[in-house]
């Protein structure tokens, strides 16, 4: 069983209803089980003794109309070992719940407010989860991508995970099927710094690209030339 003993962020932004997870780690690979998106609908970080199906399942019973406390308690039910998991869910009204189980290593907890959850468990201490509502409550000026990383590091420089650092990972979705923003530090020595610089990058040479696609109100997208150009997506002639 895959123990995720990690700090994340779950969130939806009231301006625009995009949805988005940041989480870090001491495992490698994060992004793989921990975040679960969908425009729309809903997020929901799973970690501790991890279990995919709550973030599957949870974001199937947010399409058919439950709330995130709904959701909660049906993950509960159903769940055999509720003791070690943790989650956090945000619902397209932004309704916040967390859980962490009686049964979570370390220093676990959780923090909730209007449209966040903040979980961490096997942390240093309760600082990192406190100085990650403190950034997100103090940026709501930022795009939500930017407001979980400026979240993921507040919490990484208050202490972060207790066994050190390995993974991170951000999904953001806004109003398509894909994600807007969807990136990952599979392995390295200091993976939210190294997110944050993958971000910036992607910036330029990523995130311009995105708002070319197609979109279910535009199938044909806005692709540009001189854009991808710019991008390096095309060679110049000659």
């Amino acid at each position: 069983m895959l123990k995720l003993n990690t700090f994340s962020i779950t969130a939806r932004d009231e301006k625009t209803g995009q949805f988005g997870v940041a989480v870090s780690t001491k495992v490698p690979a994060v992004g793989c089980l921990c975040p679960f998106v969908k425009a729309g609908v809903g997020a929901i970080a799973t970690q501790s003794f991890v279990n995919p199906y709550i973030g599957i399942n949870g974001l199937k019973y947010l399409e058919e109309g439950l709330s995130a406390q709904q959701v909660m308690e049906r993950i509960l039910q159903e769940d055999p070992e509720p003791a070690i998991r943790q989650f956090g869910i945000v619902d397209k009204q932004g309704n916040a719940v967390a859980f962490s189980g009686d049964k979570c290593d370390g220093w676990y907890g959780h923090l909730t407010g209007p449209n966040y959850a903040i979980a961490g468990n096997m942390l240093v201490g309760e600082d990192t989860i406190q100085e990650m509502k403190k950034s997100f409550d103090s940026t709501s000026e930022l795009t939500l991508a930017e407001r979980l990383i400026a979240a993921m590091e507040a919490g990484q420089a208050a202490g972060g995970d207790k066994r050190g650092r390995q993974s991170a990972s951000l999904k953001v979705f806004s109003t398509e099927e894909y994600p807007l923003v969807d990136l990952r530090v599979d392995e390295h020595p200091d993976p939210v710094k190294e997110l944050r610089r993958v971000f910036e990058v992607a910036q330029k040479e990523l995130f311009p690209f995105v708002e070319m696609l197609p979109t279910l109100k535009n199938p044909a997208g806005k692709f540009d030339f001189e854009s991808s150009r710019e991008m390096g997506l095309l060679q110049d002639e000659g």
